[in-house]
């Protein structure tokens, strides 16, 4: 079962993160002075390549990869800095949706900024190495990932009245 998770798991990441790539560079192709058959094809491309096949291999990746974390009981150092790496592609996920969004409901109206596929790529790239080297290296990490004052009680109330059980 765990083998069936781990494949369906990296099947989806390899879609997650090539659409992570592709379609800001697809995105940046998007340009206000395009006729409204370049526009209708570019429009249908990135919309159905977001909306039915990233964000599905999204979901997908991030339900197999949470359901291996407690079958496999990674509870370590080094997951959690994974997770943050998978925020950034969240982050990253959520901002492409946004710029579809815009791109195909305003022709003629957006334009979007000429750097952000590139720093869009650079930063999708750079969070999917790191991914990469964390679950294929696991390095030791500490225990403490964050420095020793966030982890210590400040004898400070809670601000609300209601105490938590």
């Amino acid at each position: 079962m765990i083998v069936a998770i781990k494949f369906l798991h990296i099947a989806a990441l390899c879609l997650w993160c090539a659409g992570l790539v592709g379609l800001p560079l697809v995105l940046a192709r998007h340009q206000a002075s395009d006729d409204q058959s370049e526009y209708a094809r570019l429009r249908v491309v990135t919309h159905r390549a977001y909306t039915g096949i990233v964000t599905p291999a999204a979901v997908i990746a991030i339900a197999m990869g949470t359901a291996l974390v407690f079958l496999r009981g990674l509870f370590v150092p080094w997951m959690f800095a994974k997770l943050v790496g998978v925020g950034v592609l969240v982050l990253l996920h959520a901002w492409i949706g946004h710029i579809t969004l815009i791109v195909g409901e305003r022709q003629g109206h957006y334009d979007p900024p000429r750097g952000w596929p590139v720093m869009t790529v650079a930063i999708a790239t750079s969070a999917i190495v790191a991914i990469l080297l964390l679950v294929l290296g696991k390095p030791v990490l500490g225990d403490r990932l964050a420095p020793d004052w966030i982890m210590r009680p400040q004898d400070q109330p809670l601000p609300v009245d209601e105490v938590p059980i």
